[in-house]
């Protein structure tokens, strides 16, 4: 049975593994909340210095770029803050040290909502991903539990969990056309991704047409789910 839309949260935390993954997988939903009031913060988990098909990138260059382009689209989504954890981008894990230190991000922004990657999404490619995903769920365990890494600040127990690219969908935020547009928005400040993930050569003749087809692209996805799909766990 599927669901739709939480009460409007005071406080939320979004955390992926790249810059760009939030946007694309709950940045309508944030754009909404934010809008209505709610404080977004963000938490970005590695420094996505390897986002580049070009052989001869600099990652440190590119990995300042993503940092940036993280910033702009916040700003777009009204995101308040956002957090760079900076692990090696496809060298992330889910033990102890980053367990704890997504614990400590946890209690320290209290967020009555937190939203993350699925990690049991099925054929998932990427490692980043799956442990993305990890991190989330098991450092909201550990930040509700006092005797988790003590030292990382008071307990604190969210309401609610949202996955993103769910493999099981039970759940719809809607969002309305300004919203959408905000993550369209959002996305496309992510400009050393368009060539990679959105299909965009930013010097072609057609360049217009593919940034069209991208946007065109978002929208469908969102009309054909009539809003941004989670999979919802509350019982946290």
């Amino acid at each position: 049975m599927t669901r739709t839309e939480l009460a409007t949260p005071a406080r939320v935390l979004a955390i992926g593994a790249h810059p760009d993954d939030i946007e694309f997988g709950c940045g309508a939903t944030l754009a909404t909340w934010a809008r209505a009031g709610t404080r977004v913060e963000l938490a970005v988990l590695t420094d996505g210095s390897k986002g580049s098909w070009d052989p001869a990138g600099d990652p440190a260059e590119l990995t300042a770029r993503r940092r940036d382009e993280q910033q702009a689209a916040a700003g777009i989504l009204g995101a308040a803050d956002v957090h760079f954890l900076d692990a090696v981008d496809g060298e992330l894990d889910a033990g102890a040290p980053m367990r704890a230190r997504v614990c400590e991000l946890i209690r320290s922004a209290r967020p009555d909502v937190v939203l993350g990657h699925d990690p049991w999404k099925q054929y998932r490619l990427h490692p980043d991903h799956r442990y993305a995903g990890q991190l989330v769920i098991e450092g909201i365990v550990a930040a509700r539990d006092p005797h988790f890494f003590a030292d990382r600040g008071s307990p604190h127990r969210p309401a609610h969990l949202l996955l993103f690219e769910a493999q099981v969908v039970d759940h719809i935020e809607a969002v309305d056309d300004d919203a959408i547009a905000c993550k369209i928005a959002a996305l496309l400040c992510h400009r050393s991704q368009w060539r990679s993930t959105m299909g965009i050569e930013a010097t072609a003749a057609d360049a217009d047409a593919q940034r069209r087809a991208f946007e065109n692209r978002i929208r469908n996805e969102i009309s054909a789910a009539r809003g941004e799909p989670f999979k919802l766990v509350s019982d946290l």
